[in-house]
């Protein structure tokens, strides 16, 4: 009998192209929108139940975190008018088409709540802004993991059940750093209690998707990924226990650079191992051909 031969790709060259997207633009866009999304419902929840220094702080960190996404969106496209070109038209089978006109509207209505309130104008409109940024929010946490997962690159492709709950997490966490950082005064219950709800989702869904995906997810857990991944964990758990001492005055403050950071490393670490997977051709054709059936496979 023959041998089984090894696999190689043809003269050695990646089968995918790899995408074009720029760091830190891209990687950063994932995280300022994730972060804006979560603040806007937390801002508007507190608004609705009384706590008005945590609606306030989390009307902030939407509108800055929201038109940062965008200025990082637009450098990344390179023309300011590439982002208004995808706006003319709504194509619902697009994750892309779609993404803008969730990041458009939710931007204009997170700034002018922030603007409403800084200059005392328009209060009730401010607030009817407020409440329609919280109603977009979970969609602005999660649209982006459509985005990726909808893709050719293997670790994302693959991973698309479990992405959007890892974003919705990691949004869940940097929201709840941000109201930690930026509201000293507030209540820290319904952040606490966001922040511990968002690591316990993104670790059990990352922990999932080391399990399930095989080959395709090792870039998840090796390399410049796996470490950044790593870390991800390690802040995330610091940030929770730091953010349950509440009678100790710089916890709280502790607790929410550390949510901050592992949000960083989280969409960082994703965005890697997605790269890494667009390189290596054994993560494009291998489990393509094991999804043939028993005797086609190819040994890597």
């Amino acid at each position: 009998m023959v041998a089984r031969a090894e696999f190689r790709s043809y003269y050695g060259r990646p089968i995918l192209k790899r995408p074009t997207w720029k760091v830190p633009d891209v990687p950063g866009y994932l995280f300022l929108g994730g972060t804006a999304g979560a603040s806007a419902s937390m801002a508007a929840a507190a608004e609705l139940t009384g706590r008005r220094e945590l609606a306030g702080a989390g009307r902030w960190v939407a509108a800055a975190a929201s038109v940062t996404s965008v200025a990082a969106l637009v450098h990344d496209l390179g023309r300011p008018e590439r982002f208004t070109h995808m706006l003319r038209v709504l194509k619902p089978t697009s994750p892309l088409s779609v993404g803008s006109w969730i990041l458009a509207p939710f931007s204009a209505l997170a700034t002018a709540s922030a603007a409403s309130q800084t200059t005392g104008r328009l209060p009730r409109l401010g607030r009817l802004a407020g409440l329609g940024s919280g109603v977009l929010g979970p969609a602005m946490c999660t649209y982006t993991a459509v985005l990726l997962s909808d893709t050719a690159v293997p670790a994302w492709h693959e991973a698309y059940p479990e992405l959007p709950y890892v974003f919705a997490g990691s949004a869940l966490t940097s929201a709840a750093g941000a109201a930690l950082l930026c509201a000293p005064g507030a209540d820290h219950g319904p952040p606490t209690r966001m922040g511990l709800l968002g690591v316990g989702m993104e670790l059990a869904a990352m922990r999932r998707i080391e399990r399930r995906l095989g080959l395709v997810g090792e870039p998840y857990v090796t390399g410049r990924p796996g470490r950044l991944l790593t870390w991800n964990k390690a802040l995330a758990a610091a940030g929770a226990g730091l953010s349950l001492l509440a009678d100790r005055r710089a916890a709280p403050l502790l607790a929410g650079a550390s949510y901050l950071a592992a949000g960083l490393c989280t969409r960082f670490g994703i965005f890697a191992a997605g790269m890494a997977s667009a390189q290596d051709p054994a993560y494009v054709v291998t489990p393509q051909r094991q999804r043939l059936g028993p005797g086609r496979g190819v040994a890597t």
